[in-house]
């Protein structure tokens, strides 16, 4: 097999491949013809030099994982927004692994680790070579079984994986190649999209970077220009939206697929129907794999993504569907079992199957995006009526025997280890998988040992614990003894199980506002209130309704005020006018706040993502303040709005009001 020296297409090979596989050593000119090497070693047609044991390593030695998933490369190569140089790397990828033993689907090929440095070996019946560097004494192999026999190894091979095969056979990345150089990429048609937004429940953007090959938060290519936007009708906020939507995804996630959706006769793509087709096949690869989600309305998804503390664990669009269907979500629908099993360098937590990564971070998302859409979105927002029937659902998940969740680490504890025992007993962690790291277990609370390595130089206690035998109980009291500071899960359960969250489902399920009215509206939720202040600073009820919510609202800016209130401007500035008259508030320009209204007293600013609030309702709320310019965190309050008025209302009363 004679090598060539691979042309300039490769130099861009890893950008085009990001996302897929993060490899940032693949862009040298080499690299296409180091994989010709490999395939030719592996397959007996190629001999190293004299001096040389086997093939070079290519990369960081990722590569392995595109085995039997090269249906991903190759969807990508022929989509319509891939960039000309993404496009032609990967093109050159899928005619240099068309050629390998890689794309064979009779080869018989698995993956393992090896305790060596590095290393290959070849013989009749097969070879097993290092893909990659090594960490420490163990390196990661790929081996190929030609022969009824075992193939020799190095060092002591463990972990053995059989290779997935898949779309992607030479027959086929060759006719793929050939049909992208001969009639250009396949044809965009936005209403494949809209096909796989209903089929799978994501956004239209989601849907659109799903059928391109690019789903991913973190942009899995870089970010799309105003070309490639412009081709899939997509505005620079809604491909944002889009590909935070599909953060959670990993590349093995991603690899898994798109590896397989496309069709056995590649030409079926340039076809007028071959869109709406590709479309059905992601959709019902979506489905098996993460199940069907429900669009929320785009005026909800704005406001939670906004004002929401979601991130890329669990997107505004992830979080909506859920108190859309909380009975088909499936985050919502079905117990999540989860165990603990070692790793390299520690131990990791992992579930039944793919959803158990997103059920790690949902209920942090879920409690602190229930205030926002309590009180943002109005009565009879399909969002926020879903609230008492998702958390019902949320808290059933939660009361799963099978299910652990992360509570967090202990960096001294490990040392008295004499005290861990008194702690939590000396009975050892049994789940499925025996750990070999030393581990605690008193039924509520798991503490494990994780010794250094290199990766992880310290050793460290990590604490789990069962949310279903949390609660008011002395192990409980213990777990919030031992690991005292904020847990974001831990701190998420309480919120979700606590009286204050069943006091806020209570007015939603109550129907106590209006079709179309805001909880953030004291005259609709709190009118007993409204009528006090009314009363005491003689002002009107619309003045006395405006002046709880300067009291009491985190981010009362000008167009939320209106939009609550359903004001238009004159009405609100009648209404601040009738304030300052009374003395009550003062008129200022201050940077981000949105508004011009302001209670007296000392002012606290901040920079995005945080926002700027008086000091005195900084302190109501319970939100830290960072000296006096800084605001730090989210408001900490537990009490429905209408409760939350008549206490600001109450310490006004006391002569205990804003300065």
């Amino acid at each position: 097999m004679t090598s060539r020296q691979v042309d300039p297409p490769s130099a861009c090979l890893s950008s085009a491949l990001w996302g897929l596989i993060s490899d940032e050593d693949l862009s040298y000119p080499e690299v296409l013809a180091g994989l010709e090497r490999i395939g030719g070693y592996l397959a007996g047609t190629w001999d190293p030099p004299d001096g040389s044991h086997g093939p070079a390593i290519v990369g960081d030695g990722s590569w392995p994982a595109l085995i039997g998933r090269i249906g991903a490369v190759a969807l990508r190569a022929a989509a319509a927004s891939t960039r000309p140089e993404h496009r032609e790397a990967l093109l050159g990828l899928l005619d240099v692994w068309a050629g390998t033993p890689l794309a064979d689907p009779t080869a018989r090929l698995r993956t393992g680790g090896a305790h060596a440095a590095t290393g290959a070996v070849r013989g009749e019946a097969g070879a097993t070579i290092a893909t990659g560097w090594p960490h420490g004494d163990h390196c990661v192999v790929l081996q190929m079984r030609t022969g009824d026999a075992d193939p020799p190894e190095f060092g002591e091979p463990n972990h053995w994986v059989e290779l997935p095969r898949g779309w992607g056979d030479p027959e086929q990345l060759r006719r793929l190649v050939a049909l992208v150089r001969e009639r250009g990429p396949m044809a965009w048609d936005p209403q494949a999209a809209r096909r796989l937004s209903e089929q799978t429940g994501v956004s239209r953007a989601g849907a659109a970077l799903l059928l391109i090959g690019d789903a991913g938060g973190m942009s899995t290519t870089a970010p799309l220009d105003r070309e490639q936007r412009r081709m899939l009708g997509l505005g620079p906020a809604e491909t944002g939206a889009g590909y935070d939507e599909l953060a959670w995804l990993t590349g093995y996630d991603r690899l898994d697929l798109f590896g397989h959706v496309l069709p056995e006769d590649p030409a079926e793509l340039w076809e007028p129907a071959g869109p709406a087709a590709l479309a059905d096949r992601i959709g019902a690869a979506w489905r098996a794999r993460y199940g069907r989600s429900v669009p929320a309305p785009e005026t909800s998804l704005a406001v939670v993504a906004e004002l929401a503390p979601v991130d890329w664990h669990t997107s505004a669009a992830n979080v909506c569907s859920a108190f859309l269907a909380p009975e088909t979500h499936p985050l919502t629908s079905r117990d999540h079992g989860t165990w603990l099993t070692d790793r390299s360098g520690g131990v990791l937590c992992i579930g039944e199957d793919e959803n158990f990564l997103r059920f790690e971070r949902f209920p942090v998302s879920m409690a602190g995006t229930l205030p926002v859409v309590y009180a943002e979105l109005p009565a009879g927002d399909p969002v926020r009526a879903g609230l008492p029937a998702t958390v019902g659902a949320l808290r059933a998940r939660l009361d799963h025997p099978g299910l652990l969740l992360e509570a967090g680490d202990l960096p001294y504890l490990h040392q008295d280890v004499d005290r861990l025992i008194g702690l939590f007993g000396k009975r050892p962690y049994a789940g499925p998988r025996p750990l070999t790291a030393a581990s605690f277990d008193d039924g509520l609370t798991v503490v494990t040992i994780e010794e250094p390595t290199e990766r992880s130089p310290r050793t460290v206690a990590r604490v789990y614990f069962r949310p279903a035998h949390y609660g008011d109980d002395e192990r409980s009291a213990l777990l919030r003894e031992v690991v005292p500071k904020p847990s974001a899960v831990r701190d998420a359960v309480d919120v979700l199980r606590g009286d204050w969250c069943t006091r806020v489902l209570d007015r939603v399920a109550g129907d106590t506002l209006p079709a179309g009215g805001y909880e953030s509206n004291p005259a609709l939720s709190a009118p007993e209130t409204v009528t006090r202040v009314e009363r005491v600073l003689g002002v009107t009820a619309d003045a006395a309704a405006l002046y709880l919510q300067l009291l009491v609202l985190a981010r009362p800016s000008d167009r939320r005020v209106r939009l609550w209130n359903g004001w238009n401007t004159p009405r609100h500035r009648q209404a601040a006018a009738a304030l300052v008259t009374a003395g009550v508030v003062v008129t200022d320009k201050r940077a981000h706040a949105g508004r011009e209204l302001f209670l007296r007293g000392a002012w606290a600013g901040a920079r995005k993502p945080l926002w700027p609030i008086e000091t005195w309702k900084a302190n109501l709320l319970g939100i830290p303040l960072l000296g006096d310019k800084l605001v730090w965190g989210d408001p900490t309050w537990r009490l429905t709005l209408p409760e939350l008025f008549a206490h600001a209302w109450d310490l006004v009363e006391r002569g205990q009001g804003p300065g």
